[in-house]
């Protein structure tokens, strides 16, 4: 008999016993053999008569389309399972003269994934920036931060570049920094190509000059952090979705150091400042970060602690011991202990664990 015009019991009831094979190995905790036949788009295929002299038996090859994930996860041990779940089936249904002859194991095809920049490795457009034009333009550390600004007001820029770098910031002022001999152009897309975060000083012109907006173009294409500071002009186009600052030139570090320390990499950069803090005055101004603080690592975390015990322009700054409150805020050991979770205190004049 040809065995497609046949009414196979086993095909027509293949998912009640994979029903059943489920609830065997939910039982017997076999999780990967599990996901497989819950998970599985079920195809069937009727395939050959083993033995036609006794009435026949027929046996069939099942296949179970996975999900990518999932088959990523048992690909390595795929023909274990196949053959594993071939035998149970076999031993759960009770069909006369019908069995499951293969089992096989597919990935499910999705369509329309972009793969190649999933991955992480592809070459794209992106500039790769050398290691020694990196230290060229930002030094050795910092946070790399660049100042997108309008030539009048470089002064200005200059300025709030000096007041950045008491928090550990590193910026780019582009007619500041580029070296007489270094092609200007050339330079500037180095630095935009290796910054951490990027500014937009939003003075009268900002829109006016092609470099800028070129320069923010570049900032939300590489996906960094983006704060536009309202100074003289609204913030426009694709740059007013992101945050803006309404300051002065005089307030414009402390409020943009308030957003930066968001980011992982700022809090490293200032928990080294503190370290190289110079005098009390500057401990004071670097101190009234700590509030916005929200996470350390235990490496920022000692680091602090170190320079408070071994730094005493730190461990004398109001703004570091507290002894001002009114005006510096509460000290470290009180955002330590809020950061943290831990209660430190402080013991001939260095803070240790209670």
């Amino acid at each position: 008999m040809n065995s497609q015009r046949r009414q196979f019991e086993l095909v027509n009831n293949i998912e009640h016993y994979l029903a059943v094979l489920s609830k065997l190995y939910s039982k017997e905790s076999e999780v990967p053999k599990l996901e497989i036949v819950v998970n599985g788009q079920v195809r069937i295929v009727e395939e050959w008569n083993y033995d036609n002299w006794n009435g026949g038996t027929y046996g069939h090859a099942l296949y179970l389309v996975v999900p990518e994930a999932l088959y990523l996860r048992i690909v390595r041990d795929k023909e274990k399972f196949r053959d594993e779940i071939c035998k149970d089936l076999n031993e759960v249904h009770n069909v006369q003269n019908e069995f499951i002859a293969e089992v096989f194991i597919e990935m499910e095809v999705e369509e329309d994934k972009d793969w190649r920049s999933e991955s992480g490795v592809l070459l794209s457009g992106e500039r790769n920036v050398l290691p020694q034009a990196q230290y060229r333009i930002w030094g050795d550390e910092g946070f790399r931060l660049f100042l997108s600004h309008k030539t009048e007001v470089k002064k200005q820029t200059a300025m709030l570049k000096s007041r950045l770098g008491l928090f550990g910031v590193s910026c780019f002022v582009a007619h500041e920094d580029i070296h007489p001999t270094k092609e200007w152009q050339n330079e500037i897309e180095n630095a935009l190509f290796s910054m951490d975060a990027f500014v937009a000083l939003m003075t009268e012109g900002f829109h006016d000059s092609l470099w800028t907006d070129q320069e923010v173009g570049i900032a939300i294409g590489r996906g960094v952090p983006i704060i536009s500071v309202r100074l003289e002009k609204d913030p426009y186009g694709f740059i007013g979705k992101f945050q803006a600052l309404s300051c002065s030139w005089d307030d414009a570090a402390f409020e943009i150091m308030k957003l930066l320390i968001r980011h992982s990499g700022a809090v490293a950069s200032y928990t080294k400042a503190v370290k190289r803090c110079e005098s009390y005055d500057n401990g004071n101004v670097i101190s009234m970060i700590l509030p916005n603080i929200e996470h350390l690592t235990a490496s920022e975390e000692a680091e602090l602690i170190q320079a408070f015990n071994e730094n005493s322009q730190v461990r004398d700054s109001y703004g570091f011991n507290g002894n001002w409150s009114s005006k510096y805020g509460d000290g470290l050991i009180y955002h330590l202990n809020r950061i943290t979770g831990r209660r430190y205190r402080i013991d001939h004049g260095e803070i240790n664990a209670r």
